[in-house]
């Protein structure tokens, strides 16, 4: 466990560092106790073709919520294809799922908060829980500047709920930067950002965004700003 002073001293530490001198540290420190959890978006694609350069057989996971985009399943080929690797898949509980589309109906998550929240549970954080009992650190692709909800959010954090350190190499970089990076390194991405989708998560909960709208405007598009975090990242 690290002190509130750990914390500020690492974010010291590594205030001027790049994002593959910040990796190369923690993924030597952790070994194969530290992972990138992908959601493939723009971000951790770019933290892949990093971590991958630092590490080739570092850990990468992301989770299959079952109601994803058919791009995005097509981008995670495309990836295990481009880097030669396996990207760790972890699914949701079926039993849990069974009960909860019995019980409120396939979209429940339209109704209200409280069962959006509870797909999510179900379909991420269960999953999400079960990857971190193997990890002491995790490798986050969040920004700054992708919502309110986000604004202040550390490069290091220690994750109270998880019990693990919570590092974000990126958390400074623009949308121009991560752009640029893409195009530069020739990554694969989810063709569906070039149709309005700047932020990608189950099919029926994002929809493509309208010019000059918040980048995570199309994440649960039905709720307000201030609500639009499935639980994956506390506050």
């Amino acid at each position: 466990m690290y002190s509130k002073s750990d914390i500020n001293k690492l974010n010291a530490q590594f205030a001027d560092a790049t994002p593959a001198d910040i990796l190369r540290h923690f993924l030597d420190l952790y070994g194969d106790r530290i992972a990138l959890s992908s959601s493939l978006s723009l971000e951790d694609q770019i933290l892949t073709d990093i971590i991958l350069k630092v590490k080739h057989n570092a850990r990468i996971f992301t989770l299959d919520t079952g109601r994803l985009f058919p791009e995005t399943y097509q981008l995670m080929d495309k990836t295990n294809l481009k880097y030669n690797i396996k990207i760790e898949v972890f699914f949701p509980d079926y039993k849990q799922v069974e009960f909860m589309v019995n019980q409120e109906g396939i979209n429940l998550f339209y109704e209200s908060v409280e069962k959006r929240k509870r797909c999510c549970h179900i379909r991420k954080i269960e999953p999400l829980n079960r990857a971190f009992q193997t990890l002491n650190a995790w490798i986050c692709g969040l920004r700054k500047q992708q919502s309110i909800t986000r604004k202040n959010l550390q490069l290091i954090a220690w994750d109270e709920v998880n019990n693990l350190l919570k590092i974000n190499p990126l958390i400074h970089w623009t949308d121009e930067q991560v752009v640029e990076y893409i195009k530069t390194n020739c990554i694969p991405y989810n063709k569906l950002h070039d149709k309005g989708f700047p932020s990608i998560g189950c099919e029926p909960c994002t929809r493509a965004v309208e010019q000059g709208e918040d980048i995570r405007a199309g994440r649960w598009w039905w709720e307000n700003p201030e609500h639009k975090e499935c639980g994956l990242h506390k506050r």
